[in-house]
């Protein structure tokens, strides 16, 4: 899955084209865990190399409110995983869309079970077709050249009702495209 972001800074033509997967690995405490992997694609916009491609990844790192490296404390961070139906959506503060995860039923489950995933920025490219074997190659050059920031995300605490509307979770925003919720029934304050 692939989305385009405008990160906030100074200068806004900065677009970052994002690859996600996800998969249940164990924690450092041996329990099982959601995982979380973002990148850019290799294909870069704008004329972009890869020393501005890292930059743009290390302003996305500062928009989820900074991951640290794998020698650092995992920190909470500021932005939400929200679970749609089948469908696991990453709200990255500022940005105007969430970013859909490719999730499997049971990586779902073990975060609804949880409450939360580890989240893992990765600073070099990696294209969004990458298989598991050149995925777990990454991931070891990666995590052996320090290439890689760290993360928790959750989900939001619930709400009190139980009527929320399972599209949008009674925010009345759809999760997607940030628009009114088609489905919603509810009336919402603006």
């Amino acid at each position: 899955m692939s989305v385009t972001l405008t990160l906030p800074g100074p200068d806004l033509r900065p677009l970052v084209s994002l690859a996600a997967w996800t998969w249940q690995g164990a924690g450092p405490d041996g329990r099982e865990i959601a995982h979380i992997l973002i990148t850019h694609t290799p294909a870069l916009t704008y004329g972009g190399t890869p020393v501005t491609a890292e930059d743009r990844m290390r302003r996305l790192s500062v928009c989820l409110g900074g991951p640290t490296g794998a020698r650092g404390v995992i920190a909470d961070l500021a932005c939400r995983l929200q679970l749609v139906g089948d469908r696991v959506l990453l709200h990255i503060p500022e940005a105007s869309r969430r970013l859909q995860l490719p999730a499997r039923r049971s990586w779902t489950a073990l975060v609804a079970r949880t409450g939360e995933a580890i989240l893992l920025l990765g600073l070099d490219p990696l294209p969004q077709s990458a298989g598991a074997a050149r995925l777990d190659a990454y991931l070891d050059a990666a995590l052996a050249a320090d290439r890689l920031l760290f993360g928790r995300v959750q989900l939001p605490t619930p709400a009190p009702h139980a009527d929320a509307c399972s599209t949008c979770g009674g925010s009345g925003t759809e999760p997607i495209s940030g628009r009114a919720c088609p489905d919603c029934s509810q009336v919402h304050p603006s």
